[in-house]
């Protein structure tokens, strides 16, 4: 295992990198974002997700795993005290062995493959990164092609939502759209579905197994005018009891499953 550079104080580099955790301006102007966890590392380097920097605490001995992750990833290695990699890995007092530093993708609908009964979802002005982690992740469970995010939005690289995906922010395309025109004009050829507590039409009785985008709203205020003037059809999720209804990473996952279900009844 190669050793790299070592960082021992709150140098620029360091200063850096610990301004991708809350700044989301220096994580776009940067073109990269930190990974944490050894699922998500894991699932980064099977998906052969570029990565800029492994970073290692060089204060403890490493699992197998994390020496064969520094011998075989090409990046650079850069080993931290305890005390700095704490700082990135977000744990005061569980240091990580890893933390790596990831570049972010275009933003490009190109990256998403619209081929065969294809299966998409866009979330339309998500305000809660963890709420983007968890359609990332259910998006990955039920066979979706990818998730895109539209307008004035909370963001897919930020550590919270990183977390919540568990890793499969690595193993499809999530893309950001500042305009939900242009993402209409892309997903003509679609079906778009949208979720929406007064939808006319109970999301078990509508045919999901032809190409379709799903669209989920923003958390308080639904879907926006021009997603819903989109929408071949408003979906209705059946809920009972007291609750008015569903949060709107649960209304995408039930979505999600739904339509898996109609693909592969018998999954």
């Amino acid at each position: 295992m190669t050793s790299g550079i070592r960082i021992s104080s709150r140098n620029a580099t360091f200063q850096q990198w610990q301004a991708l955790l809350a700044n989301r301006q220096k994580r776009q102007r940067a073109g990269e974002f930190l990974v944490q966890g050894v699922r998500p590392i894991t699932l980064a380097i099977q998906y052969d997700w570029p990565l800029r920097a492994l970073i290692y605490d060089a204060d403890r001995v490493l699992s197998r795993w994390a020496k064969d992750t520094l011998d075989t990833v090409k990046a650079e290695r850069v080993a931290m005290t305890a005390e700095l990699i704490a700082e990135l890995g977000e744990k005061p007092d569980e240091p990580p062995e890893l933390v790596a530093v990831a570049e972010i993708p275009p933003d490009d609908l190109g990256r998403i493959d619209v081929t065969g009964t294809f299966l998409g979802l866009a979330f339309d002005r998500p305000n809660t990164p963890g709420n983007i982690g968890t359609l990332i992740r259910s998006a990955d469970a039920f066979g979706a092609a990818c998730l895109i995010v539209t307008g004035h939005a909370a963001d897919p690289y930020d550590p919270k939502s990183v977390r919540a995906s568990t890793g499969s922010l690595f193993a499809l395309p999530v893309v950001r759209a500042a305009s939900a025109h242009d993402v209409i004009t892309w997903a003509k050829p679609l079906t778009i579905a949208g979720t929406d507590e007064n939808g006319t039409v109970g999301i078990a009785d509508f045919d999901l197994t032809r190409p379709t985008l799903l669209a989920v709203g923003n958390e308080t205020t639904g879907l926006s005018a021009a997603w819903r003037e989109a929408c071949d059809v408003l979906l209705r999720i059946p809920i009972v009891g007291s609750a008015s209804s569903l949060n709107a990473a649960s209304a995408g996952t039930v979505a999600l499953y739904e339509a898996a279900h109609q693909r592969h009844p018998d999954g």
